[in-house]
Order: C-alpha cells, then structure tokens, then sequence
C-alpha cells in the first residue's frame, strides 16, 4: 500500500476549518469576544500580523522537554513547538504526510517504507535524513534513554534500515493498525541526533527538533521560552501557516495556583492560560474582554480501576453495588458546572470506536446496591457499616497530588456516597502513585486517564498479558477481552475493527471493571488580540497561526 502527498491547495485551510467544528462541544462558530469557541479560532483575514510574544501559562511545570523521555501531557504543550513528526493524524483519523513525504506497508503489515522531505534541517544545522530517523527509534528502544510513554507508542517497533540517504524502512515484530497513527504523536517527534549524543541525559534541558521554535532557556518552576525559527517551511496539513511562525516566540509560564493562573490572564499579565477552573469558564464565557478555547481531549476518559486481585472487588456483585451507589452525573455537575461531559465509556467521544449505545445505561439504585452486598452475606453493624466474618467492608481509594481537575474532590464525594449503602472508603493522597498503585498494587480504586489517538490504547489497560510483568490497573484477566484486543491490533477492516472494540467496551462496563468519570476538556481563557490558536487532534494546543492583534 503506498501513500503520498499530492499537491497542497488552499484545501488546507478548510481541512483546518473542518477540524474546529468536529471537535466543537458548543457550536462550530469562531470565537468572539465571551465566547466559546470548541476547539479554536480561524480568523479569515489577508495577512496575519507579524512578531511579539505570546505569554502562556502552563498549570503545572514539565518533566522534560526530551519527547523520548516525557510522561507529562503538559510536556507536549511545548515539546510540539519544537519538534515534529514524520506524519500527521487528522480528526477523521486519516494519516498524512508532515515530515515524511510519503510510505508503503508492506503486505504482511511488518514493514513501512519512508520518503522523507529533503529540505529540512534541524535547529543546529544537523541535516535530517533517515540516519536521523533511524537514530531516534533506535534511541527510543535503547534503555539507556529510559524512555517513558514513547516505548509504549512505538510498540512493535523492531528495527531500523537506512534504504538510502532520504529514505527508511522501519521494522515491525507484529503489524499494528495504531502504529502509523502513534507516529503522529508528539512523543514520537524527532530530535536532532547530533544534540542526543551531546547533552545525553540532560537533552530534556537543551532540546534540538525541527519544529516551529527553537528552545531559549528554562528557569526551573518558573518559566520556558521558545523563538521562531526563521528557516521553517514545513508545516502539516493540520494548521494553515506552512512557514515560519507570525509569533517571534512564546514565553510558557509555569503558574499551578488556578486563581493565580486565571487571574494572570484577565489582569493581562500573560495573554493565555490553560486548564481553566469551572468557575472561571462560566465567568469568562460572558466577559467581553477574552474568548475561551477548547477541546476535549480523545483517548481514555478520567476512569476509576478496581483492583480485581483484592476482595471482594473481585465479585461482580460488590462492584456493581458501587457501580449503582455512585451517583456519576451528580459529581460531574457539582464539580465542573456543567463544562465537562460525564463518560460512559473506557473510550471517549471522538476516538476511533467509541460505542455510544452505552450512553445512559446505568443510574443510580441505591436500594438494588444493599440488596447486591446482603447477597453477598455483607451485614450492616450499628455504625452503618457493613462487616462479614468479622472484617469491616472497606474500599482503599488512591489519589495523587495536587488536586488536579478536583480529583481529589471526587474521591471525597464517592466516600459520601458508598457510606449509604455501608462501605467505608479510605481515601489515600499520595504522591508517590508509582510505588502504591504500580508497584505494589496496593488500591481498591484508582483513577486514571490517557491521552491517546487510538483505541489500541486499551491493550495495556485491560490486556491480561504484560511483556514486562507488570499487571494492568483493571487486573483484567479475560480470554475473550484478550483475543479481540490482539485482534484489534492488527484488524484492516475498519468496520470489523470498530466491532472489537465494541465488544471490549461492552465487556468492561457490563462486568463493571471501571466506573468512567469524566472527559477531560482542554481549556485555555486567552485576550482577545490571540488570534489563530488551534489544537491538534488529541486536543493539544498548536501555535503556528497564532498572530497577535492590536
């Protein structure tokens, strides 16, 4: 199967057009002064304006700015400034050329045959070509990288043949429909060989792509900043400026305090924000001074996993009680007022699959849940708990810190909720997750989303099969679950591919493995002289088109 580019015609800027309103939640309209404009605006104008710098704060500060070895969305909001990709996944998920030109799959689905563009250089003057590409794949399997959530993206990823100076054949060790699409991601951009080799460990503090901005500085919990980079002209179809930025560069402010974050924008000490608090969404919907940006993000909602290795959460009967004595639609309202949809699903709205037959299918029953765990032989004692063979049921909830999108607050609701029926909820904030949920296992229930552009992103959720041993959060252990997952891997046919995950979706919530919360929308409050913002198809922000007005 071959692939290529074609001619680019002003059909680019109504793909970009078309992006805005398939992800609009609240109409497809261009944002005006108050309003809310879904995924971002398009101003139509003859020129944009030329320079300034954008000040954006961030809500909290990135790990890294190494793609390889990032594990922070929060990451990408810069890491996509700098880096690019061999390919681009548009909303309606088709894949099209960026820093690749053109491919060819092999027919067994083992193999993808690169062109590469033949004018890009990177940031220092390091030529890109397929040694380059090569060399980051390569990098990303190397354990010496400790690369984070790229490994997983790159997965089944195997090796590497240089054919010729601008052309590359990557090896596969099974073939994988969501590969071509994971290359899309920012996680997998490319980095300049030349800065890997020189700054090793520490290239998450000296970037080097060939993105839009060239990395300045990053002063630790206070700020990072990038600047145009004169020489680029490559653009993906996914924004309308193909050349070098309208910006002279973006100044990332690192502010994790909402109130202060917020406040930062409508007192004009930064021009926008991210992450913005429910509160303040309603407020700025109806402020005529600033316009408000958003996206849901795709992938895996907000979804609380019970640990199925520990009792009694591994009876379906006792996950069901907290499955109809949780009262979902309750928290989402009183939390987000309204500006976040509840989930119903392990996918959200938007991916690829997603079943919306399981919208609406449960309520709250809180007479159904006492009778579930009065079968189960679970007596409620004189504090309203219930106990059997002398042992208090109790449910051991984890949550990180900070309170991040009033997590915690969730936690804190549900403990409210279940003492109705007689379950006693721990809540335990910590902020060592990795040791007491991954490591040790030690959690009833546990809550976790994924950003992600492909439904194969429920593998490591509920896959009962780990190369590297370690279970997933669900604890899942199911053939039939396995067999479609596997099959969904490597499905060619898309109706029947959206059939199996169907089908694992179904399975998840009829035998209540999770309890989905939320999609988490991606906000960002900005003056109204941001003009051009939009966000890519995971609901990231990108910023070749954004121009300051006067």
């Amino acid at each position: 199967m071959r692939y290529h580019t074609g001619k680019r015609t002003k059909l680019v800027a109504a793909a970009a057009l078309g992006f805005i309103l398939l992800l609009s939640a609240c109409g497809g309209q261009q944002a005006s002064s108050g309003s809310t404009a879904a995924a971002g605006t398009l101003a139509v104008r003859g020129a944009s304006a030329q320079g300034g710098e954008l000040t954006f704060a961030l809500a909290t500060s990135p790990d890294t700015l190494d793609p390889h070895r990032s594990g922070l969305a929060v990451s990408v909001r810069v890491i996509r400034t700098i880096h690019d990709s061999l390919v681009v996944q548009l909303p309606d998920h088709t894949i099209k050329p960026w820093l690749a030109t053109e491919w060819e799959i092999s027919e067994d689905g083992l193999s993808y045959t690169f062109k590469l563009r033949e004018d890009v250089k990177f940031q220092d003057g390091t030529p890109f070509n397929a040694e380059a590409v090569k060399f980051n794949f390569d990098r990303i399997l190397d354990p010496a990288t400790k690369a984070s959530n790229a490994a997983a993206l790159l997965q089944p990823y195997q090796s590497s043949e240089v054919i010729n100076e601008y052309t590359v054949k990557l090896n596969l060790s099974t073939p994988s429909r969501a590969f071509l699409g994971n290359l899309s991601q920012a996680l997998l951009g490319i980095v300049s060989p030349t800065a890997a080799k020189k700054y090793g460990d520490q290239l998450g503090q000296h970037p080097v792509g060939t993105g839009p901005f060239k990395f300045v500085k990053w002063e630790e919990n206070a700020g990072i900043q990038v600047e145009r980079n004169p020489d680029y002209k490559w653009a993906p179809e996914l924004v309308t400026n193909q050349g070098a930025s309208y910006l002279d560069g973006i100044d990332f402010r690192i502010v994790p305090e909402e109130a202060t974050r917020i406040g930062s924008v409508q007192s004009k000490q930064v021009l926008a924000a991210e992450t913005v608090p429910p509160q303040n969404i309603l407020t700025l919907e109806k402020d005529p001074n600033f316009q408000l940006l958003q996206a849901n993000t795709v992938g895996l909602p907000y979804t609380l996993f019970f640990n199925q290795d520990r009792e009694p959460w591994n009876e379906l009967k006792a996950r069901q009680a907290v499955q109809l004595a949780v009262d979902v639609d309750t928290i989402v309202k009183t939390l987000y007022l309204g500006t976040y949809e509840r989930s119903w699903s392990p996918l959200t709205p938007g991916t690829f699959g997603y079943d919306p037959s399981l919208e609406n299918s449960i309520k709250p029953d809180i007479a159904k849940a006492n009778q579930l765990l009065d079968e189960l032989g679970w007596v409620k004692g004189e504090d309203g708990i219930r106990a059997k063979d002398g042992k208090k049921l109790t449910l051991h909830y984890v949550d990180g810190t900070p309170n991040r999108e009033k997590r915690n607050d969730i936690a804190v609701m549900i403990q409210q909720q279940l003492k109705q029926i007689g379950v006693a909820v721990e809540v335990e904030i910590t902020k060592d997750i990795r040791t007491v949920v991954y490591t040790n296992g030690n959690y009833d229930l546990y809550g976790n989303s994924q950003v992600n552009s492909d439904p194969n992103a429920l593998y490591s959720f509920y896959h009962s099969y780990d190369p590297k041993g370690q279970a997933s959060l669900s604890r899942l252990n199911n053939p039939d679950v396995d067999k479609w997952l596997e099959q969904g891997r490597v499905e060619k046919d898309d109706i029947k591919r959206e059939e199996l995950y169907k089908k694992v979706q179904n399975y998840v919530i009829d035998n209540v493995i999770i309890l989905p919360i939320y999609v988490f929308p991606y906000t960002v409050a900005a003056s109204n002289s941001v003009q051009g913002l939009l966000f890519d198809t995971l609901g990231h922000p990108l910023f070749n088109d954004v121009s300051l007005q006067k």
